[in-house]
């Protein structure tokens, strides 16, 4: 706060990034790169929770499948998953908690309740954030980021300065910012949908979802990677999880009458556009054969991304479906053996998170 008691407007995240290129830290010559990357969806995470757990009892006998894995990136409530599963717990215990827990983040309503609910959102958000911070609270409680123990990477819009904001565990010595905030904030910060949910605030910064960007973080996964690690592009692998992603159309309002109204949804075409793409580089960059795509199938009345009624109803069968499919595949590219333990940089504790040490090591993350 200034003198005058007015809350002071913290620095964009931009203005204290690297001007140079990061250090690349050594990669082992004898091992692959594991990436695993969970889009955003709403509920409808309960599909990427439980294939994840389906290879977990299928494969690992019910051990946590994040030991597989170098990095994980996740938006929204990819982002969740992926934090649940640095702070130890196994995807399937993460499965549970969307089917035990999601009916009271997102309540289910009749006929009329659902048409009420929609005209709502016209104007006012559609959930209180209340019943997610408190799922969020009980999952992570005191738990620190830096506390990972797996590197991630989780996308968010910060909405005050209008920029990307990547929050990144402590996995290269110039990762110094994120260390010390709590894994809840970050859960909220990601997964704050527009419409849905107000948008986080605090310190200063206005955290919307990172699905307004990065809907699918297989990019943000593979360039850290990259920018990271001395390791070949030819050494990475990543398995990319979907949560339903129907094709979005341009039928005859859209192309007669235009207008807000017929544009209204167009953020779900930004969201599957910037999917599609994403892919593609990733498929430029590494390869398509080093990636593997599992994704809920297509429906010809998609599933919204609060309905808790179908999303629990119909995904854990799809997610069976998709283990029986790919499920060897993922085994034999991602579960041979473990991954090397990751042991964070100390610059990203909570006692040494300041920006402006020595050159090279105390310098803030992009």
């Amino acid at each position: 706060m200034s003198k005058k008691g007015r809350a002071i407007t913290p620095p964009a995240r931009s203005a204290s990034a690297l001007k140079r290129r990061r250090v690349p830290q050594p990669w082992p010559d004898d091992q692959e790169f594991r990436i695993l990357a969970i889009d955003g969806g709403g509920i409808k995470g309960i599909f990427p929770a439980a294939f994840l757990a389906g290879l977990e009892k299928r494969f690992l006998g019910g051990s946590s499948i994040a030991r597989y894995f170098d990095l994980i990136a996740g938006t929204s409530t990819g982002g969740i998953i992926a934090l649940g599963l640095g702070a130890g717990l196994t995807a399937a215990e993460l499965r549970d908690l969307y089917i035990d827990r999601g009916h009271e983040i997102f309540p289910s309503q009749g006929w009329r309740g659902r048409l009420l609910g929609k005209a709502r959102q016209f104007v006012l958000y559609r959930y209180d954030r209340d019943a997610l911070e408190l799922v969020l609270d009980e999952t992570f409680g005191q738990k620190t980021f830096g506390e990972s123990k797996s590197r991630l990477c989780v996308p968010s819009f910060e909405g005050r300065h209008s920029e990307v904001y990547i929050f990144k565990t402590p996995h290269h010595p110039v990762y110094k910012l994120d260390g010390r905030e709590r894994m809840r904030k970050v859960a909220e910060a990601t997964s704050a949908a527009p419409t849905f949910f107000r948008p986080l605030e605090d310190d200063g910064y206005s955290f919307v979802d990172g699905g307004v960007w990065c809907n699918n973080p297989i990019m943000v996964g593979l360039v850290d990677a990259l920018a990271c690690f001395d390791v070949p592009r030819e050494r990475i692998r990543i398995l990319s999880l979907g949560c339903g992603n129907n094709p979005y159309t341009v039928g005859t309002i859209k192309k007669r009458l235009g207008g807000l109204l017929a544009w209204y949804n167009i953020i779900y075409a930004a969201m599957r556009l910037q999917s599609h793409n994403a892919r593609g580089q990733a498929d430029l960059l590494i390869g398509a054969d080093r990636i593997l795509r599992v994704d809920a199938p297509e429906r010809k009345k998609p599933i919204g991304l609060d309905d808790y009624v179908r999303a629990s109803r119909e995904l854990p069968p799809a997610a069976s479906n998709a283990l029986d499919q790919h499920g060897e595949t993922a085994a034999s590219l991602f579960l041979r053996e473990p991954a090397t333990p990751y042991i964070p940089h100390s610059s990203g504790s909570t006692d040494d998170n300041r920006p402006g040490q020595e050159p090279g090591i105390g310098e803030p993350q992009p």
